[in-house]
């Protein structure tokens, strides 16, 4: 049986992949402009989404450095905002790649949520 640390901190390298993977043909397609129907991206902006991208890279960190309560939790805590946050995002990808490989994100969310929750107190 694998360790739930191995298994959670893999769930989220996957997790980052598919982002990676879907940002990649996003650039590839066109679909990737520089701004956003009437808004155009500030630096600021950019700062933000790598912020909020840099979270899940963390998480491959701190769940095999941080004790085992604060790991599960910030598993739990994590995932499922990153659920939350790409279900509302869901509809506003027009691609049919992009909107499946949000689906598969959730789904390593739903996994990572799932495996934290059946994670018990090592002895």
């Amino acid at each position: 049986m694998v360790d739930k640390r191995i298994l959670l901190a893999a769930v989220w390298v996957a997790l980052m992949l598919v982002y990676l993977l879907g940002d990649v043909l996003r650039i590839f397609s066109g679909d990737f402009p520089g701004k956003m129907d009437t808004i155009q991206f500030t630096q600021g902006m950019w700062l933000g989404i790598a912020v909020l991208m840099l979270i899940p890279i963390l998480m491959i960190l701190l769940t095999l450095m941080l004790a085992y309560p604060a790991s599960r939790w910030a598993n739990i805590i994590v995932a499922v905002f990153f659920f939350i946050f790409n279900l509302i995002g869901l509809p506003t990808y027009p691609s049919a790649y992009d909107r499946f490989l949000i689906l598969v994100g959730l789904g390593f969310n739903v996994l990572t949520v799932l495996t934290a929750i059946d994670w018990v107190m090592p002895a």
